[in-house]
């Protein structure tokens, strides 16, 4: 095996095991940059955050809450790149739902 493709297995599996974490104080700036909670509120009234809290939610494994944040994000046009978009799935993670 090259040195190169050693790399590029290597860089794969660290991102597949969730070595590749963001940064939960970034993600929380971009949220609050592009005023997310407006449309929480719109949605289910409120400070926005019940949206999180609900009993009812959406969101049950990490692997969904990265894809809800990738649609609202495409949805909202944001303009965040992967990484940050990264960055607001450990700040949501880190603040709302705690998973592994």
């Amino acid at each position: 095996m090259t040195a190169m493709r050693f790399l590029t297995l290597t860089a794969g599996l660290a991102v597949a095991a969730g070595a590749w974490a963001g940064n939960p104080a970034a993600g929380e700036k971009l949220v609050t940059d592009k005023n997310c909670a407006a449309c929480h509120q719109r949605l289910i009234g409120g400070d926005g955050s019940k949206l999180y809290l609900r009993g009812d939610r959406k969101v049950k494994t990490l692997p969904q809450l990265h894809a809800q944040v990738s649609f609202c994000s495409t949805q909202l046009k944001t303009g965040w790149f992967p990484e940050d978009e990264e960055d607001v799935v450990a700040w949501l993670n880190h603040r709302y739902y705690q998973f592994k």
